[in-house]
């Protein structure tokens, strides 16, 4: 038997019958369909095919050779899914016109993941999923699921744990059977917030798992009656998620590029100098990191209710400081701007063009916070510099990186720019709740 034939044989055994093609769109969105297994060979070799206009971002037409997306599967990638009897699941790459798509967001941190193959380093990542359990009503408002959810400050609070125990189970052994290596699941530090914390992973991998992480998870909250949500920032009053990005480069040789344990920061000169590139590119950064409207209400100074607010607004560096954009802590970075709406192919992509620049251009090392910045910025003294405070803010700083976008890929960055300016102008038009609550009457 060939690969394929071997491969059909292997999944077959299993009771497996189809494959679900899996890539995701410029939000960052898992798409795809099922295919059946026993064309393995063309799924791979040629791609499961998709109308490209009907996939956001692609910039592809309605006709010709390059109308049509083709999801690669990638054979390696192939594991059952405890949640589709019968289906193996499969990540794919974009292609179009027998060409890898360019404005395919895993072939972009594909392409950065090559710049550095190329010194002989590997980036690893480690990523915290934070979340929040919805739940909507038959009028379609929106709370939390578990509505005895109501401590004023319900971090590690563990009578959320006991009764949200069955979800929080069935996705323990959910991603144990996907093969994820779990650490430990706690409840955040907003009202119907977790984090479920597993293992890091080389770069790609480590998107890949993420992708992966967020299907299992909306089909267990679905499940359990509940919703898995993304949205960095749902309770007006609450802290809102981060997908904190922890990072680490090694060497040909498997040594740590960023450690330096004689350095106070426990950072080498390459470490200080990628901190260096995060922090000159961060404006830009921030909107592919954080891309929606709603981002910007979680990365804002607002009193929390809770009594505590980690947003990292300001462009700083801290030794295992939390209230800083960038936290330094054993020899690796804790990038905390990402949050859980971003399309996580694109903003380790970024992220890692950023930090390269600051290596490539040997940039000196940024000053270090020794402080808690929320206490400094409550005394009124001078401050570091802060993160864009909306969306349309964030786009202008993208499209001024010419350094960046040229680096992450001119044709990703136009499609994402002209999609995330419509976001924000259908933002802007829109009537809300609360203006008519203030205005209707007022005048």
């Amino acid at each position: 038997m060939n690969l394929y034939e071997t491969k059909i044989a292997e999944l077959r055994a299993q009771g497996i019958h189809s494959i679900l093609t899996q890539f995701c769109d410029l939000h960052g969105v898992a798409k795809g369909k099922l295919v059946p297994l026993g064309n393995l060979q063309e799924w791979v070799e040629q791609g499961a095919g998709f109308a490209g206009p009907s996939i956001w971002g692609t910039g592809l037409g309605r006709f010709g050779a390059r109308s049509e997306y083709y999801a690669r599967v990638q054979l390696d990638s192939l594991q059952p899914l405890p949640f589709m009897p019968g289906v193996a699941h499969a990540v794919c790459d974009g292609y179009a016109g027998g060409q890898a798509l360019d404005t395919c967001s895993r072939q972009v941190l594909k392409r950065q993941l090559e710049r550095i193959a190329q010194r002989g380093w590997t980036l690893w990542v480690g990523v915290e999923p934070e979340f929040f359990l919805l739940r909507q009503d038959a009028l379609g408002r929106w709370a939390i699921a578990d509505g005895q959810d109501r401590l004023d400050k319900p971090s590690y609070d563990l009578r959320a744990i006991q009764r949200n125990f069955p979800f929080l189970d069935d996705m323990r052994q959910t991603l144990t059977a996907l093969g994820f290596e779990l650490q430990q699941m706690d409840h955040e530090d907003a009202c119907g917030q977790y984090e479920i914390n597993y293992r890091f992973d080389h770069a790609l991998a480590a998107a890949d798992r993420y992708l992966l992480f967020k299907l299992a998870a909306h089909a267990v909250a679905e499940k359990h009656g509940c919703v898995f949500s993304c949205m960095p920032k749902p309770l007006a009053h609450a802290p809102g998620s981060g997908l904190h990005f922890h990072l680490s480069l090694t060497d040909g040789q498997g040594r740590a590029i960023f450690a330096d344990p004689a350095d106070a920061l426990q950072l080498s000169s390459t470490g200080y100098a990628f901190a260096a590139g995060l922090l000159t590119h961060a404006d830009a950064l921030t909107a592919l990191c954080a891309p929606t409207v709603n981002s910007y209400k979680r990365l804002a100074l607002s009193h929390s209710a809770s009594g505590t607010t980690w947003a990292p607004v300001w462009k700083a560096l801290g030794d295992n400081n939390r209230t800083c954009l960038l936290r330094a802590v054993a020899g690796r970075l804790e990038w905390r701007l990402p949050d859980p709406a971003c399309n996580i192919y694109a903003a380790l992509a970024a992220t890692l063009a950023a930090g390269l620049d600051g290596i490539d251009l040997a940039l000196p090392a940024p000053e270090v916070s020794d402080e808690d910045l929320y206490q400094r910025f409550a005394r009124g003294v001078s401050m570091p510099e802060r993160l864009p405070s909306d969306l349309l803010a964030a786009l202008d700083a993208l499209a001024s990186d010419t350094t960046l976008t040229d680096a992450v890929g001119e044709s990703f960055c136009r499609e994402f720019l002209a999609l995330k300016t419509q976001e924000w102008q259908d933002y802007a038009q829109d009537v809300s709740d609360w203006e008519l609550q203030r205005y209707a009457q007022a005048f």
